[in-house]
């Protein structure tokens, strides 16, 4: 063939080739879809990892969606390499939880209701039936550690991964037993270990794992032990604990050490402060735990502090200066420094404190959300579920030297490279004072600069909240029905420092309204936000604040308020009232009764003509169901469009799949409605229920 017909040829094919390309990228461009509701729920979900000792494998926990007329995520805990190479299912009942690694790295003890007689709960909270087991990780069956016959709370493993020491609540006698079941079973509240509910002391026990000799620790009758950790002689327990169980008590908290051999126990902190999450120095001579302040219950992110362990001297602050919400934390193996998770102006981080100096060094940031949740022994490596506005959490490696993140798993990056995704970016405003605020925006996909969107205003929780880099799966269904959403970081949020924390302090409804507002105003002069098209969402204290704005602007065309509080003197004994009494009112409702009243979105109901849906779970015990009752019933007797839909047996956070279907394709719909004259509903499941459970009260 001629050297030019050759080369034509040649081109001919690669064009050829560059047209397939060209098509294939097209043709895939074009399989992507929008998420939908259904897309959300079906999201898989990982959590706890654990890293072995030797830092070469990861346990985490996996929670899928099961068959949908079962109504419930199916949860197993998995195994993989550091590398992510390798990973399988470790233990496939779904009954098994709490798994941790021993400190040889030979064994794993988990608890599980697996053999749990039949009628007792296997949820995924403690009950009677949960007991220890143990299994090889190289191989052979899980065996039966306890068989204890109190509630089983949490245990973790001694240094030298002979025993492991374990905190059960006193068992019941046979005579107790038979009495409430009889009916006599009336709870005295805020009596012995009851709060608002029935509750039960509690002591810390110790297991052989050789020939499961088990022993008790502790022998106070009256201790509400909360958090403990073995010192690294096995000879000591460091605990915090409590004595009562009132509603509103966590300053009645205190870090105090007992005695392995006698039970004895000795109190290291004397204040009024709620301590947490104590841990030992690796060579046990000092104590570290989480509070805000050593002297009193304040409003500020929780410091990090150090005491000697055998009490005697003040706690030291170690976090001082240091702006951000600390989560978990673990020593370095030469105790000079200890890492730790936080997050900071809504950024996930990983830090490393010097313990003589106090001096905090980043080790890993970025626009990501995650905190580090395990550490190997060496402090080399460390793991945290990590996810950013287009992904789904996935269990991370953290190399604790580079700050290098690897992911481990990647549960769910098949089924998202098929959808659209939202545009997002972080930006700030100045507030009606000059205060500056940062938000998060959310946008269509096919966004282009000078569109005016609808606007949905979403309302984070708290008071002490934040919105952060993390991935919400509903801001993208919003942006693919057209919506732009924008999540303001409004004074009181957590992660931005003390003085943004206390910035609604004596104020809510105050200066956190006017941030709402001056955010809103920004992307309408901007030229995002349509003016004509304004709606708002919120739960929890979203829901509170979003109820609040409301009644002091007619600006919103839609709401939907979930798990809310209307009137704070009524919500005062039946919910938390610690931070409104000590921070965002201040004193009781007799003591300062105007404020309470002035600050209540019921005494403004009459104010209030956007159309509202209320969201609200009937075991809601943080915010109780009452409070969206009154707003309902307000809107009702006045004739403003409104809906109330109570979901039976949730909590403040939703556990049923179906349950959270309706909450969220009933708000999108309601909003859609009121706000943009659409009428939508939510494309029925192909697996679906055909009878829905769900209690509804509308107009």
């Amino acid at each position: 063939m001629h050297a030019s017909a050759f080369r034509l040829v040649r081109a001919l094919a690669s064009f050829s080739c560059f047209v397939a390309l060209v098509a294939y990228d097209d043709a895939f461009a074009q399989a992507k879809r929008a998420m939908t509701v259904d897309d959300v729920i079906d999201l898989v979900q990982v959590s706890s990892p654990r890293i072995a000792p030797d830092g070469r494998r990861v346990l985490y926990t996996l929670s899928e969606l099961g068959k949908w007329k079962d109504n419930k995520r199916v949860t197993s805990i998995w195994i993989a390499d550091a590398d992510g190479g390798n990973a399988h299912r470790f233990l496939a009942n779904e009954k098994d939880r709490a798994a941790a690694w021993s400190p040889d790295g030979r064994s794993v003890a988990f608890l599980s209701t697996r053999d749990a007689s039949p009628g007792k709960s296997d949820g995924d909270t403690a009950d009677s039936g949960a007991q220890i087991y143990v299994i090889p990780v190289d191989g052979g069956e899980a065996t039966k550690l306890t068989d204890h016959t109190g509630a089983i709370r949490s245990f973790e493993w001694a240094n030298d991964s002979a025993s492991i020491v374990f905190l059960a609540e006193h068992a019941k006698t046979d005579s107790e037993k038979a009495s409430e079941k009889s009916g006599d079973d009336a709870i005295f509240v805020d009596e012995g270990a009851n709060g608002q509910e029935r509750a039960e002391f509690n002591a810390l026990w110790r297991i052989a794992i050789l020939d499961k000799a088990e022993h008790r620790v502790t022998h106070d009758d009256r201790l509400l032990i909360e958090n403990f950790r073995v010192s690294p002689d096995g000879r000591r327990i460091a605990v915090v604990y409590r004595r009562e169980n009132t509603r509103n008590g966590q300053y009645h908290a205190e870090v105090g050490v007992v005695d392995a051999a006698s039970g004895a126990l000795t109190t290291v902190t004397h204040n009024n402060a709620p301590e947490q999450n104590v841990q030992w120095s690796p060579e046990g001579k000092l104590l570290s735990f989480l509070a805000p302040s050593d002297t009193s219950w304040e409003l500020a992110e929780e410091k990090l502090w150090v005491v000697a362990a055998e009490g005697g001297a003040a706690p030291r602050k170690l976090t001082g200066s240091f702006n951000g919400a600390i989560a978990q934390y673990a020593w370095t193996a030469d105790g000079q420094s200890i890492v730790f998770g936080a997050t900071t102006r809504a950024r996930g981080a990983v830090y490393r404190l010097n313990v003589a100096s106090g001096a905090v060094a980043p080790v890993a940031a970025g626009e990501w959300s995650g905190r580090v949740e395990s550490v190997s022994a060496d402090g080399r490596r460390g793991v945290a579920v990590v996810s950013t506005p287009t992904t789904p959490g996935e269990v991370n490696l953290i190399d604790m030297a580079s700050g290098a993140l690897t992911p481990i798993t990647r549960v769910n990056a098949a089924k998202m490279a098929g959808f659209t995704l939202s545009q997002f970016k972080a930006i700030t405003w100045k507030s009606k004072d000059g205060l500056d605020v940062e938000g998060m925006l959310w946008l269509p996909a096919d966004y282009r600069p000078g569109t005016k969107l609808p606007l949905l205003l979403s309302v984070h929780g708290g008071p002490a909240g934040a919105w952060d880099v993390s991935f919400r799966g509903i801001d993208h269904v919003y942006t693919s029905l057209g919506w732009a959403v924008l999540e303001p970081n409004v004074r009181g949020s957590s992660s931005y420092g003390d003085a943004l924390l206390r910035g609604n302090m004596k104020d809510i409804g105050g200066g956190d309204y006017q941030d709402l507002m001056s955010g809103v105003d920004k992307l309408i002069a901007d030229g995002v936000a349509d003016p004509d098209h304004l709606a708002i969402r919120g739960w929890s204290y979203g829901g509170i604040l979003g109820g609040w704005t409301l009644t002091q602007t007619t600006r919103f065309k839609a709401a939907s308020l979930g798990a809310m509080v209307a009137d704070w003197s009524s919500e005062y004994a039946m919910g938390f009232n610690h931070d409104v009494r000590l921070w965002y009112i201040g004193g009781t409702p007799w003591e300062s009764s105007d404020n309470y009243r002035r600050q209540s979105a019921y005494t403004h109901i009459a104010k209030v003509t956007t159309p509202t849906l209320l969201l609200h779970g009937e075991r809601d015990t943080t915010d109780t169901i009452g409070q969206s009752m009154i707003y309902y019933q307000g809107l009702k007797d006045r004739g403003v469009p409104a809906r109330f839909i109570r979901f039976p047996r949730e909590p403040h956070g939703f556990r049923e799949p179906h349950h959270v279907r309706t909450r969220d394709a009933e708000e999108i719909a309601w909003l859609m409605k009121y706000a943009r004259g659409i009428d939508w509903k939510a494309p029925e499941r192909k697996d679906a229920d055909k009878t829905p459970d769900k209690k509804t009260t509308d107009q």
